[in-house]
């Protein structure tokens, strides 16, 4: 039960994104994440919080197939490393998942 329970919860902070043509699926880090990553470069946020993708072979290496690739977390890495065109909007995706979480959070605290 607790890994059903613990996918359940981890799924609940999955967000699905669009940045230059695809789609991207983000992680909205934990208040531990957070206070962990503080001070860090925007690109390790990147790294760690996007978790799916909607990637063909043809976008990873010129002259692939044009057949859809299982997200892999290394192989995630090595492309968004040379591809600073993202950098911005899946941070920002990533940081805005975050707050909207903290408001949420602080809305109920009011109630």
């Amino acid at each position: 039960m607790g890994k059903v329970l613990l996918d359940k919860m981890r799924k609940a902070r999955e967000k699905r994104v669009e940045v230059d043509g695809h789609a991207f699926t983000i992680l909205r880090p934990t208040d531990a994440d957070a206070v962990a990553m503080a001070g860090r470069p925007p690109l390790e946020f990147v790294e760690r919080f996007v978790v799916g993708w909607d990637m063909t072979e043809l976008d990873l290496v010129p002259g692939g197939m044009a057949e859809p690739v299982a997200f892999d977390a290394d192989v995630w890495i090595a492309w968004v490393r040379d591809h600073p065109e993202v950098w911005d909007a899946l941070g920002m995706a990533i940081l805005g998942a975050y707050e909207t979480h903290v408001k949420a959070r602080e809305a109920v605290a009011k109630n």
